[in-house]
């Protein structure tokens, strides 16, 4: 708990005076309102208290005050009544104080100078305005003097005064010449704050005629002119020979000499000075100090420190400037100056004194009949500022007496006041240094409450967000605002809601359910107002796609999404901003619903992009970073230094980064001597360094460029360096790939890789190729060539060893010693056969050949391997007809022995081998014959059935294309297939091998029989072919089965059997749509089909059959061509019509592979089903 505090009674009234001013009524700013409202008056423009005119204009005296009634206004000049209607000069402006005194056509401005003050006044008092001291400017002109020539040594100290002459305001001083330009200035030279014209040491470039001073009268637009000063600058000799007689020891300047001397100072004088400056201004310090070499001035504070943010050096930091001074700016500032000689200090004494300065001005009281109120006035200065109070401006002490009122040193308190209570009070604070003057009123109202809101006005809020419903009110006393929501809703409380004092209703966060109607009611004693307002809550507006930080390469295009979702009755913009301004107006940027695309991206591209929505309630942004990358500029200033024999260092300069860091520089160079224009890499740095020491290597023009790289790629190649060309040297490596291969049996040819124009390391590039025989004891045999590739030793032996070396030479040495190479020379064919040639038969297509190897010297160069050649052994009689084709087989390195494969069964051939070299081949082994044994014949070559009959079918074949041996005979099966696809017992039949056609007999009539056949030699049984055929049909049974079908008795069943089917099915359908329910089996046995009952063997009636289509083997068996032959692709029909699906297959030839009954077909079924198919037909004449 705080503790209570005791107070005195002198207190009371302060106590007093504070709650009053939170009840004072503030008057709110509505035109009505004011218009209604008595008030009194206000000074609300006035002139400057110290108000300088220009002599050449009419006079202006600015004097606006309202208030209700409108006040009038009367002027004071010096003290005492202005009448302004006895002074035809003097007019006042209609509805305002304002004067205009008309000098420009008669009378002077002098006549009207002093001091003027003006009063406003009505019914309820009297406001004054400031005591405005009216003086015109005045620009006097310099007084007439005769200035005589200075004349000083060289390095001697001046001063050029000024000394304008006073005006009003203060002139601007500033030295310029004869042609109107101003004379520069620095550390040596400078001028004051008093308009002097300073030199710390004067040089011989100083002599002129023409040192002018200017000073400028602003307010009259005037500038006036000293007579030009004359100085002339002499050195000592110059000066011995002037005529001293003519100067003054005063006027004389040149007894000091011109040697360096430290420093004192021209301004200020002494060692300490003071300085008073008002609180506020711009507090200005100088110390300008002579001596050589010229002086610097420094400054310090001796008991603080300069404000960072207020202190300014000018004039070369002679002068120290601070602004806004204070009260604590006072102390003792100190200014050093030194030289190389030495150093000097002065110390300024500040004081800052200030006019009076507002703490708390009075502030205007609109009190109601009884209240209490009260007025301050405070100010400080220095020296303190004296309070007195005014009332309608007559000093308190003599104004009428208030028993309302009670003066309290600066405070006025009013208790119980009445409306005669009303009254302008002013509050002067002065001292010496100025004064304030203030007006405030005392307003007593008695008036009913208003409602200052325009009714009905709708407040649109968005969702979660606080309301603010207004409810501008005034009456006097003080009215009490309630709140109210909806036609009987109680008053609202701040549990929820937010009462203001000044009216307003706040909801701190308004939702959906906010929306309505609500009425603020006004009340005081003298009466009541209300007034209605609404509320409406809108969906907040949203970014649901915001736009996403983008890294693009220069010159592409990047695209910025951004959809926005907000309440259905606002309107919503969509702008753009780049680094929170307008887009460029730029075709390459566009703008869309949801997008922004920029084209051709640029580096001035990059930035923040924010999209920014608005509503006429709220707004939203969302922005992203775009980023522009490139690959590097091209690096720049290509150095090369520490330039040896074998080494340069080449430094660069990187170009720009273009937003990715360097993580490279590649270095090239170009030969200029041996491949202009043909760049090579040289090596790479890392991106942080940006030179390099590159190895070089002899007799090359070197010149090098580099590349930098980043993330983003390579930058273009930099502007080529300076050539550097290195000395010549000896090679420093020989000729690669060296090799020694012979072309022909009696040479040798040596061949290298010559070195190229960068290798040479000097001029004259040559080749010393050296050789020997490797098994010999001969010397080395050598030869200098010029820069070629190869070199051809002729005579040699036949495939000899040799020892080879290629070194290279140039016009400065040789190069290290190559190492020696193995070669050959040239090859030749071999001159031996394979001896012992062998051939082991393994099968009737596969046979394994031996032979003896040939001894290596006859091979007479490299073994590649043996080659067998072998062919079939023909008759003479063939052997004429074609030619004999030969089989190759060739064997790498020294094998002995090779497999034949592919061999025809049943053959007699022939083989013979060879020896390989590089060469070719040699003599051919003397040839050896063998035989295959038998194999299995290929299928017959075809199989025709023709004339067919009632129980016969006669086969007709082609033996087999490939028999693989003598044919021992044929065999032949065979079985029946009925109408369910089912097969009939396999029958096995031997056919001699001489015949080529048989004849079946004893077969069933109109049955479709499947045929296997194929032939056999003694190592077995070859491929099958098969066949399918059928026998006629019997002429009488076929007349029957037509004759059936066209007896009228048949036809009248079938006719019933319709009919009593078609009855049926009408009252099934009559029964269904009745809702009736009956049985399927009921169904069935009430509606059996006579015609598609399965019929029993043993009583005559049909059996089972698979479908509907099992007479289709019939059909098609019957349509049989004419040379009665079953033909391979009429067959086709027993995929579909006899197969158990369509898993069947073709063999090579066309013939039919696949499966009756679930059976394979090389495996034909066997047993003892019946042979003849229960066909429709047969069934039918069974029937009959």
């Amino acid at each position: 708990m705080p503790k209570k505090k005791r107070l005195s009674a002198g207190r009371v009234p302060l106590i007093l005076f504070l709650c009053q001013m939170v009840s004072a009524l503030e008057v709110p700013l509505d035109p009505k309102l004011l218009e209604d409202l008595v008030q009194p008056p206000t000074i609300t423009q006035q002139s400057p208290k110290d108000y300088i005119i220009d002599p050449r204009e009419n006079i202006v005296i600015q004097c606006e005050a309202k208030g209700k009634p409108p006040p009038s206004f009367s002027w004071t000049q010096n003290g005492t009544h202005f009448d302004t209607d006895k002074d035809p000069l003097v007019t006042m402006k209609p509805d305002s104080g304002t004067l205009i005194i008309n000098i420009m056509s008669e009378g002077k401005a002098e006549m009207y100078e002093g001091v003027y003050q003006c009063t406003a006044r009505n019914e309820r008092g009297a406001a004054i305005s400031n005591n405005i001291v009216i003086r015109p400017s005045r620009s006097p002109l310099w007084t007439k003097e005769k200035l005589e020539p200075i004349i000083l040594q060289n390095g001697q100290p001046l001063v050029l005064p000024c000394r304008p002459p006073v005006g009003l305001p203060p002139p601007i001083i500033f030295w310029m010449d004869n042609s109107f330009q101003r004379l520069p200035q620095s550390e040596r030279v400078s001028q004051g704050l008093n308009g002097d014209l300073y030199f710390s040491n004067v040089l011989p470039e100083d002599t002129r005629e023409d040192y002018i001073c200017y000073a400028r009268f602003n307010h009259t637009q005037t500038i006036q002119q000293k007579q030009p000063i004359s100085v002339k600058v002499i050195s000592v000799d110059e000066l011995n020979d002037t005529i001293a007689a003519n100067l003054s020891d005063t006027e004389f300047y040149g007894a000091k000499s011109n040697r360096e001397r430290p420093p004192t100072f021209l301004t200020p004088e002494g060692n300490t000075s003071n300085k008073e400056e008002l609180r506020g201004n711009i507090l200005s310090l100088e110390c300008i100090a002579e001596g050589l070499p010229t002086p610097v001035i420094y400054w310090i504070k001796e008991d603080g420190t300069l404000p960072s943010n207020r202190t300014f050096y000018r004039n070369f930091q002679k002068t120290l400037q601070i602004t806004q001074v204070s009260e604590a700016d006072s102390g003792n500032y100190q200014c050093i100056a030194k030289n190389a000689l030495g150093a000097i200090h002065h110390t300024i004494s500040v004081t800052v004194k200030a006019a009076p300065y507002w703490i708390m001005a009075p502030q205007n009281l609109v009190l109601s009949p009884g209240e209490d109120g009260a007025l301050i006035c405070r100010a400080n200065g220095n020296p303190k500022p004296r309070i007195s109070w005014l009332s309608n401006g007559v000093p308190i002490e003599i104004a009428p007496d208030d028993p309302s009122r009670k003066i309290d040193g600066d405070t006025i308190i009013f208790s119980n006041v009445q409306e005669r209570s009303s009254a302008v009070y002013q509050c002067n604070a002065s001292n010496e240094y100025g004064y304030l003057l203030a007006n405030a009123f005392v307003n007593v109202l008695a008036e009913p409450p208003r409602i200052l809101t325009s009714a009905s006005t709708l407040y649109q809020v968005i969702a979660d967000r606080p309301a603010l419903l207004d409810c501008v009110f005034f009456g006097s006393p003080l009215p009490t605002v309630e709140w109210f929501k909806g036609a009987e809703g109680g008053a609202l409380h701040e549990d929820i809601y937010v009462l203001h004092e000044n009216g307003t209703l706040g909801i701190p966060v308004a939702q959906k359910e906010s929306s309505g109607t609500y009425t603020c009611v006004a009340r005081n004693k003298l009466g009541m107002a209300k007034n209605e307002v609404n509320l409406e809550i809108k969906d907040p507006t949203r970014i649901i796609k915001q736009p996403e930080y983008a890294v693009v390469q220069r010159g592409s295009t990047v695209s910025f999404e951004c959809k926005v979702k907000h309440d259905h009755t606002l309107l919503a913009t969509v702008t753009w901003l780049k680094d929170n301004r307008e887009l460029p107006s730029d075709g390459r940027f566009t703008v869309d619903k949801d997008h922004l695309v920029v084209a051709d991206v640029g580096d001035n591209d990059g930035g923040t992009y924010t999209c920014v929505a608005n509503t006429t309630l709220d707004t939203v942004s969302a922005s992203a970073v775009l980023g522009v990358v490139d690959v590097p500029s091209p690096p720049f200033d290509l150095e090369l230094t520490d330039q040896l024999d074998k080494s340069v260092q080449l430094s660069w300069t990187p170009g720009d980064d273009n937003n990715r860091p360097i993580t490279k520089f590649i270095i090239e160079y170009e030969d200029a001597m041996h491949e202009a224009g043909l760049w090579h890499h040289q090596t790479e740095v890392p991106g942080t360094q940006t030179t390099a020491q590159l190895k070089l290597s002899p007799y090359v023009n070197y010149c090098f460029r580099v590349r930098a790289e980043n993330r983003v790629g390579k930058s273009l190649p930099s502007q080529p360096s300076e050539q550097y060309l290195t000395k010549a040297a000896e090679p420093d490596k020989n000729p690669t790939t060296v090799e020694g291969l012979g072309s022909e049996p009696d040479n040798l040819v040596i061949t290298w890789k010559p070195l190229n124009g960068f290798e040479s390391n000097g001029p004259g590039l040559q080749y010393k190729v050296s050789w020997r025989q490797k098994d010999g004891d001969d010397e080395w045999t050598s030869v200098v060539v010029a820069n070629v590739s190869k070199y051809i030793v002729s005579g040699t032996p036949t495939f000899v060893p040799y020892l080879i070396k290629v070194q290279a030479l140039n016009d400065v040495g040789f190069a290290p010693e190559p190492a020696a190479v193995m070669g050959h020379s040239g090859e030749d064919l071999p001159m031996v056969a394979p001896g012992n040639v062998r051939v082991n038969v393994l099968n009737s297509t596969l046979a394994e050949v031996h032979w003896d190897p040939v001894p290596l010297k006859s091979i007479r160069g490299h073994l590649q391997g043996y080659r067998i050649y072998y062919w079939k052994a023909q008759t003479s009689s063939k052997r004429n007809r074609r030619h004999i084709e030969k089989k190759i087989l060739t064997f790498q390195g020294s094998k002995t022995h090779g497999m034949l494969p592919g061999l025809e069964p049943f053959s007699h051939y022939m083989v013979n081998v060879r020896v390989v070299n590089g060469k070719g081949e040699g003599p051919a082994s003397p040839d050896r014959d063998f035989h295959t044994p038998e194999g299995v014949p290929s299928a017959p070559s075809a199989l025709k059935i023709v004339n067919p009959t009632l129980d016969s079918l006669t086969l007709e074949w082609d033996p087999p294309r490939h028999p693989n041996g003598i044919l021992t005979e044929y065999t032949l099966k065979y079985q029946p297939i009925n109408s369910t696809h089912e097969l009939g017992p396999l029958i096995d039949l031997k056919i001699p091998a001489n015949k080529t056609r048989w004849t079946l007999k004893n077969l069933n009539f109109s049955t479709r029989y499947k045929f296997y056949f194929y032939a056999q030699t003694s190592a077995g049984s070859g491929s099958q072919i098969t066949e399918e055929a059928v026998t006629t049909v019997d002429e009488a049974m076929a007349s029957r089965q037509v004759d059936i079908a066209t007896q009228g008795w048949f036809i009248g069943l079938m006719c019933a059997v319709a009919l009593l089917i078609l009855i049926l099915l009408i009252v099934c359908f009559i029964r269904r749509n009745k809702g009736g329910k009956y049985p399927v089996k009921e169904k069935e046995d009430a509606h059996a089909d006579p015609e598609i009952q399965p019929m029993k063997e043993d009583d005559g009636t049909f059996g089972e059959y698979s479908d509907a289509e099992d007479h289709k083997p019939l059909k098609k068996g019957s349509r049989t061509p004419s040379d009665r032959t079953v033909k391979k692709e009429d067959s086709d029909d027993s995929l579909v019509d006899y197969g158990e699906g369509v898993n069947g297959q073709f063999n090579e030839d066309g013939s039919f592979i696949g499966q009756y009954s679930g059976k394979k077909e090389k495996e034909p079924a066997e047993g003892n089903e019946s042979s003849e198919a229960p066909s429709p037909v047969n069934a039918m004449n069974s029937f009959v």
